[in-house]
């Protein structure tokens, strides 16, 4: 079986190092995630200039895609993190479970970018017209689709890379949620 280890600041580039720096200051640690990425030259600077980019999307709504995706995913790694995230952002921890379980129907724009999103992670794009046009009726444009895709990307990216090493988790952990039935996903 193979061993993925977190590098430490010391067997880093120096590149790296400087970015280990930046997030010590900016989080007050380097998350696990993060550093694993820096085990590559040039993965952890890339995927925070994509995870950083400018968007349409508000950080609730960012937030709403985080937890979308990692529940799809099933990565516990970006759930505990994006569960932190989230709450900062202003969702009760209700909230995050509702998203999580699919069941967010208190904000309906907010509840069309959660059934958009997973229908866009499940179907792998393919999704209905019906699904693109509830999720325009709810207020989106074809730019904030855009983001919605390249968040989808952003998150499927961490999420592959967590279960894949699935290093240690250095968030809370968030809370299991009840497994619902295919017919309520989606």
């Amino acid at each position: 079986m193979a061993r993925f280890s977190i590098p430490t600041k010391a067997e880093v580039t120096e590149d790296n190092q400087l970015i280990f720096d930046n997030l010590e200051k900016g989080l007050g640690f380097v998350p696990n995630l993060y550093a694993y990425y820096a085990t590559n030259e040039t993965a952890l600077g890339d995927y925070l200039t994509f995870q950083n980019r400018k968007s349409t999307l508000s950080k609730k709504e960012i937030e709403i895609v985080n937890l979308v995706v990692s529940q799809y995913n099933d990565c516990g790694y970006c759930l505990s993190a994006h569960t932190v995230v989230a709450g900062m952002n202003g969702f009760s921890s209700e909230e995050i479970l509702e998203v999580r379980n699919n069941t967010t129907h208190k904000d309906s724009k907010l509840a069309a970018l959660a059934d958009f999103t997973l229908a866009v992670t499940k179907e792998k794009g393919k999704v209905s017209n019906q699904q693109k046009e509830n999720f325009f009726a709810a207020g989106y444009s074809e730019a904030n689709l855009i983001d919605v895709v390249l968040k989808i990307g952003d998150k499927v990216i961490s999420n592959y890379i967590h279960n894949i090493a699935d290093f240690a988790i250095d968030f809370p952990l968030a809370p299991q949620v009840e497994e619902a039935s295919p017919a309520e996903v989606g």
